[in-house]
């Protein structure tokens, strides 16, 4: 009568897995394509709030918005790297951050001076941006004591934002909503599987990012 053996899974390659997931919603969920994210619901969800009515003309508009946001923002973070002035691109430590915050709060700034003098995109921009503006200032303030997570602090602000969308027009928003929780949830989940943060770093940058996007949309409304 033949042995039967029972093979136990290599807890090993569940680990490997989750990683790899971990590391997959980080680079999808990436903080610097949030704005990109956010202005494309925007264009699929109040599409007549914009003045330009051709397909390609809102293409163009959301690929400025990637332009500005994330692909200036993170060459100007390689070039930091190439330069040796950051010992990666990855940003492990506080000090290797302070240059990149900085970097992106210009062209934060930057992105909402044109949603306020702009009028061919939606008003909600305007508080938007600005308080993802905020948020790098807070987080690179915050950035002298500990680590903040940039990316809760971009699902964060991106869950918040899509809620006040949904008072600003007036509109019932819940299945975005529900979307946004859902990828915050992932996104801090992975950054705590990665360990590249505590969970007090996590949960500060998550209510940091939502609460500049309640300042801002009560200070610009």
């Amino acid at each position: 009568m033949e042995e039967t053996v029972i093979k136990i899974p290599d807890p090993q390659l569940g680990n490997t897995a989750f990683r790899f997931f971990a590391k997959l919603v980080s680079y999808v969920f990436h903080p610097l394509f949030i704005p990109t994210y956010i202005f494309g619901v925007l264009m699929l969800s109040f599409p007549s709030t914009f003045t330009v009515a051709m397909p390609f003309q809102l293409t163009l508009k959301l690929f400025s918005v990637f332009w500005m946001t994330a692909f200036f923002p993170a060459f100007a973070v390689f070039l930091l790297w190439k330069l040796k002035l950051n010992s990666s691109i990855y940003l492990r430590t506080q000090k290797e951050r302070i240059a990149p915050y900085m970097i992106t709060m210009f062209f934060y700034w930057w992105m909402y001076y044109l949603g306020r003098n702009m009028k061919d995109q939606p008003e909600v921009l305007e508080f938007f941006f600005f308080g993802i503006f905020l948020a790098t200032i807070v987080g690179l303030i915050a950035n002298n004591f500990f680590k903040i997570s940039m990316h809760s602090m971009g699902v964060g602000g991106a869950l918040a934002a899509v809620i006040l969308f949904s008072f600003f027009y007036h509109t019932n928003l819940g299945l975005i909503i529900t979307l946004a929780a859902l990828i915050a949830g992932m996104v801090c989940t992975a950054r705590l599987l990665l360990n590249t943060h505590s969970s007090f770093e996590i949960y500060a940058g998550l209510i940091t990012g939502a609460a500049c996007q309640l300042l801002a949309y009560w200070w610009v409304g």
